[in-house]
């Protein structure tokens, strides 16, 4: 006896008329024409079924902060850098809390059940530490937070930050965060790096930093993480989150340098709404894109995956909580048109991440955690097109959100009835 059945699903891969059978919050089977009896079955009629969507760089200690103390009235990486310096002498655990938990309702209605999020260590009170392990506990239930013990100031340059940083982890914070381009040298940022990583490397944790978040070419630090890695054993455990100076440097040296990225098992996480926005403000024509050279480093074995990284926060105004239209952002950006490059902007927010994060059971096949999102779509592309509806949210094989189709009734001259935007002519 089953709990659930999901009849007649597409999955991501392409398969179709697939059915989904769900025990004790487990798949237990994928198959056709699954004979078992099931306390609840439920026809999809082929729309697509893929694993919850994965978040793989956020900062939810900022999110929904929108307007405090001022409005980032220039959009730029500076002033929200200034307007976080500002904010956070005015920070409360209770608000931190209240804003965490609204935007983790947001995350479940848009199907998104695991996020990676990076939080400020640099406040010696640890006010938004404390604040983030209280929201992981809560939201456990429904959504995977892993927390990154981020030093926004600098682990070197701001006073008494790396014993923050260490603090945090003592606390319970799962990896080890670093801002290398920040710190006030470049040899700074590379001693910041080592430091770093060997304090991963003792603790057993894995590494994710901000790493060269800059249009300048110069700005190397992913070369220094990636010997790092290698050096100490963490391959696989390390992850390069923005990688925007990649974007202007020279052919030559980037040749050189994805190999080295990929013999260290290191990963590399975009965050195209926000790499879009921020990067190359000092240019006048031609403007720089600004986000990373994704094909470039998938092409190289390099797993990449996207971030939101910001939702309604002194760096950015905008956002949903969707991770449909940062795939799409990505897909544009990087010029990823071709169907297996959109695909991979799929993967980007879903295998791809998950694997990042290290999520156990994750996926669609018998043992996997019953974590499933019903698109109102037919295949990934479709998706990613329309921004697809999450008609079924499930956790554990139980049902948490559930949305309408989207479907527009038109009262046209002649032309009375509905508007499907899913298929051609």
């Amino acid at each position: 006896m089953l709990d659930l059945i999901l009849r007649q699903c597409t999955l991501p891969d392409g398969r179709s008329g697939i059915d989904i059978g769900i025990r004790d919050g487990r798949i237990v089977a994928v198959e056709t024409g699954l004979a078992a009896a099931a306390g609840d079955v439920i026809d999809v009629a082929g729309q697509l079924v893929t694993p919850p969507f994965v978040d793989a760089h956020f900062h939810m200690d900022a999110t929904l902060s929108y307007g405090l103390p001022r409005v980032n009235q220039s959009g730029t990486l500076l002033e929200g850098i200034a307007l976080w310096g500002e904010l956070k002498p005015q920070l409360t655990q209770d608000a931190l809390v209240e804003r965490a938990l609204a935007y983790c309702d947001w995350a479940a209605a848009k199907g998104l059940l695991a996020i990676r999020s990076h939080v400020d260590v640099c406040d010696p009170r640890l006010l938004a530490v404390e604040a983030l392990l209280h929201v992981k506990e809560k939201v456990r239930p429904y959504i995977d937070l892993q927390l990154v013990a981020f030093p926004q100031d600098g682990v070197l340059r701001a006073p008494g930050a790396l014993d923050n940083l260490k603090r945090a982890l003592d606390m319970g914070v799962d990896v080890v965060g670093g801002i290398p381009h920040f710190e006030r040298t470049m040899a700074d940022g590379a001693e910041s790096v080592r430091i770093l990583c060997e304090l991963a490397a003792e603790r057993g944790l894995p590494v994710d930093m901000h790493c060269d978040e800059s249009d300048d070419p110069l700005s190397r630090h992913i070369e220094t993480l990636a010997f790092h890695a290698q050096r100490l054993g963490l391959q696989g455990r390390v992850a390069g989150s923005h990688l925007t100076s990649m974007h202007s440097m020279d052919n030559y040296y980037v040749s050189k340098l994805l190999p080295l990225i990929a013999e260290a098992g290191v990963a590399a996480i975009a965050n195209p709404l926000i790499n879009i926005t921020l990067q190359g403000r000092h240019d006048t024509y031609p403007k720089r894109r600004g986000m990373t050279r994704v094909p470039e480093l998938l092409a190289a074995g390099v797993p990449v995956a996207f971030g939101h990284d910001c939702v309604m926060d002194p760096w950015y105004s905008l956002g949903s909580g969707d991770m449909l239209e940062v795939a799409a952002m990505g897909l544009h950006v990087a010029q990823m048109t071709s169907q297996d490059g959109m695909r991979a902007c799929f993967a980007a927010v879903t295998d791809t991440p998950a694997r990042i994060l290290g999520l156990d059971g994750y996926g669609i096949a018998p043992g996997c955690r019953a974590d499933l999102v019903v698109l109102q779509a037919g295949d990934p592309i479709e998706a990613l097109r329309l921004r697809a509806t999450r008609l079924l949210v499930l956790r554990a094989g139980r049902i948490i959100a559930r949305t309408p189709p989207a479907i527009t009734t038109l009262n046209l001259p002649g032309r009375p009835g509905n508007v499907d935007f899913r298929r051609p002519l």
